[in-house]
């Protein structure tokens, strides 16, 4: 502009609007709250417009004694799991001391074998159980257990029996007896059972050397395990697809034909796991069959029978290889 006449003012930029003040609202430490929305006791505005009390001191949205709404709760639930823990742990320890202190120790079964030893005689069957303590009770009165009455095929033939038991266990063997005599020592139960015995007319072990083979190899007598315990049995190993007929000729019957089958050898089970097969026939014709598979352990079979002698045929069968079916059978009165 051209000297000594008015300038035009300089144009200035606008500045920015400042928020107004809460209107005479602080909070705590001088702190700016919303718009007349006081933060101790009375009612609570957010622009003026009533939320509702909240308790004495307390921020919006307390609960009882300043806490949060609904935190109780969570917390409480937050400590179940510890408090279940804990009770777990309790528990544990006590079920473990009282299965150490159910255990008889080894007092006991000396006290037990003694009651057993006082009134023993030659021929008398001793059992334990449950079977696991088998090992247990072996130590103590194995002396008295030959090898034949450990692998018998079962205890009929037995007019006294044993039985010595932990927890309320009773053994196979005795089932359906009734005690005549029984002794408590530090956990052991001793029992003694007394039954008339059968009378067995013949065994097929004792004449396998008589023995007529058909379609496979001789059996063979035998000490095996079958099902996780020993049996004295003939041991035959059929062909697969081929029957082995093992025929006893003019064998003495009486009323009743009772036999054991199983399949042998825990590593042939578990490498060959299909069942085996055996049929007992006479005068041609099949009165008892058994199919015992490899879990079945030692399999009972029976058939009635006429009195008198005549030829038995055992006819076994296997569809895998090495599959070693192991058997006896007595003839009873």
């Amino acid at each position: 502009m051209a000297a000594g006449t008015d300038a035009e003012p300089t144009p200035t930029a606008p500045t920015a609007p400042t928020a107004p003040a809460a209107a005479g609202a602080r909070g705590a430490a001088g702190a700016p709250t919303v718009a007349g929305a006081p933060t101790v006791a009375g009612e609570a505005t957010v622009a003026g417009a009533p939320i509702g009390p909240t308790a004495a001191g307390a921020p919006i949205g307390a609960g009882a004694a300043g806490a949060p709404i609904g935190a109780g709760a969570p917390r409480r639930l937050l400590a179940l799991p510890a408090i279940a823990l804990v009770l777990l742990g309790l528990w544990e320890a006590i079920a473990i001391r009282r299965s150490t202190t159910a255990v008889p120790d080894d007092a006991a079964w000396t006290s037990a074998a003694t009651v057993v030893r006082a009134e023993h005689r030659p021929g008398d069957l001793i059992v334990f159980a449950p079977d696991w303590v088998d090992p247990v009770g072996r130590l103590h009165l194995g002396d008295l257990i030959p090898i034949d009455m450990a692998a018998r095929m079962d205890a009929a033939r037995y007019g006294r029996i044993w039985e010595l038991s932990i927890r309320g266990a009773r053994h196979v063997d005795t089932a359906g007896l009734a005690a005549v005599a029984t002794a408590e020592r530090g956990g052991v139960t001793v029992r003694r059972f007394e039954r008339t015995p059968v009378t067995v007319l013949a065994d097929v072990r004792d004449l396998v050397a008589s023995v007529r083979a058909e379609g496979g190899g001789r059996p063979a007598l035998v000490l095996a395990e079958v099902g996780f315990a020993p049996h004295r049995c003939l041991e035959i190993v059929p062909r697969p697809g081929t029957p082995a007929r093992i025929t006893f000729a003019a064998l003495p019957l009486g009323r009743e034909l009772v036999g054991y089958v199983g399949i042998a050898d825990v590593f042939t089970r578990r490498d060959e796991r299909s069942p085996g097969q055996l049929d007992v026939e006479i005068g041609g014709r099949v009165v008892a069959s058994a199919r015992p598979g490899v879990d079945d352990g030692w399999v009972r079979f029976a058939a009635p029978t006429a009195p008198g002698a005549t030829d038995v045929t055992f006819v076994a069968r296997a569809t895998g290889l090495n599959k070693r079916i192991c058997f006896s059978a007595e003839a009873r009165q």
